[in-house]
């Protein structure tokens, strides 16, 4: 069966890089972010992190690429739905995918969150908000693509 493409928006880009351990890490990062970059109620940045286990990427033999497939449907989904926050990058690799987020509120934001995953069985995530008004993260994320 043929897995449906869907666009949420956007234009991204894809580098491949090493994680603190030396494994692979894919980084995928969103180029068309000036407008909520320029919007200073965009300043909160937010990490949700799944460490789904292994050295390397989701795996197709235990059911954890459809998984991970579904929670970045479900994320992506949801935001473009209700633009509260900005997916600006997606780290893949070293058992663990990490999406990065800029949003306006992080209560208004853990609704959505919990809006996104509904249909999923309880997933072992960490999340973490910082206040990054100047995008600094996001800076050092994008110099990757020139790498």
């Amino acid at each position: 069966m043929q897995k449906e493409e869907i666009d949420f928006g956007g234009e991204w880009w894809t580098t491949p890089a090493e994680d603190d351990n030396g494994h692979l890490l894919m980084v995928t990062g969103r180029e068309d972010v000036n407008k909520f970059r320029s919007n200073p109620r965009f300043c909160i940045r937010v990490e949700i992190s799944w460490k789904y286990g292994g050295e390397e990427m989701p795996s197709e033999k235990d059911g954890t690429a459809d998984l991970v497939e579904q929670a970045d449907t479900g994320l992506r989904s949801v935001f473009h739905k209700d633009p509260v926050a900005v997916l600006t990058g997606v780290f893949t690799g070293g058992g663990e995918r990490t999406w990065v987020f800029y949003t306006l509120s992080t209560h208004i934001f853990q609704k959505k969150i919990n809006e996104a995953l509904a249909d999923l069985p309880l997933l072992p995530l960490e999340i973490s908000a910082e206040n990054d008004p100047g995008w600094d993260a996001y800076a050092e994320m994008e110099e990757l693509k020139g790498c």
